[in-house]
């Protein structure tokens, strides 16, 4: 992984070049979780990958490493009933919107992760796997999987039956049991559970 498409972003003119990337687009419970990062020009952080490639160990390690060494990250989520509303991907696109309004820095250019733009207020692209691409995509991926996870796990306090801390709210056998069981909480995403039976 290298720095190509931030420095060919800085090449066109732009100063200040943000990586957005979201966890949780799949699970059946909580928050979808978006962050943007904007990493010093040039700047290894050892270990940098995309967040799925990791173990959690090692995410929470470089989570405190990206939150020291980044020039401006911000976080943001839409929660359960915002991706009932508006639907998963809308719902993506506006924790995308939210972490990038939320950089202490005002970025001017955003790398985003996927194929799908949301409506930003500055420049941007797509990059497919970006995660795997780009260093400052991949600290988003990071920065967004480990405060989903902790959020999860808080959640899990709340919800002992669903077993939160073990499957972060994905659709495993043990949540699709409970769910049956004990029916859906608060945090769950109606629109997710319809085809369990």
């Amino acid at each position: 992984m290298d720095h190509s498409y931030e420095i060919a972003a800085r090449e066109k003119g732009y100063k200040y070049v943000c990586g957005i990337d979201e966890a949780g687009r799949g699970p059946l419970a909580g928050p979808v979780c978006a962050a943007a990062v904007i990493l010093p020009e040039g700047i290894e952080i050892e270990g940098l990958n995309d967040s799925k490639k990791l173990t959690e160990k090692k995410r929470e390690k470089l989570y405190d490493i990206i939150i020291e060494k980044a020039l401006a990250y911000g976080i943001a989520f839409a929660d359960e009933k915002e991706i009932d509303d508006i639907n998963i991907l809308q719902a993506t696109f506006l924790a995308m919107k939210r972490a990038q309004e939320k950089l202490q820095i005002k970025a001017d250019y955003a790398l985003v992760d996927g194929n799908r733009m949301p409506k930003l207020s500055i420049d941007g692209e797509t990059i497919v796997s970006g995660d795997a691409l780009s260093p400052s995509i991949a600290a988003a991926s990071i920065l967004a999987k480990v405060t989903r996870d902790r959020l999860m796990l808080e959640y899990d306090k709340e919800f002992p039956q669903y077993q939160f801390a073990k499957h972060k709210g994905y659709g495993t056998k043990v949540h699709t049991e409970a769910i049956k069981a004990y029916g859906p909480s608060r945090i769950h995403r109606l629109t997710f559970l319809k085809k369990i039976k």
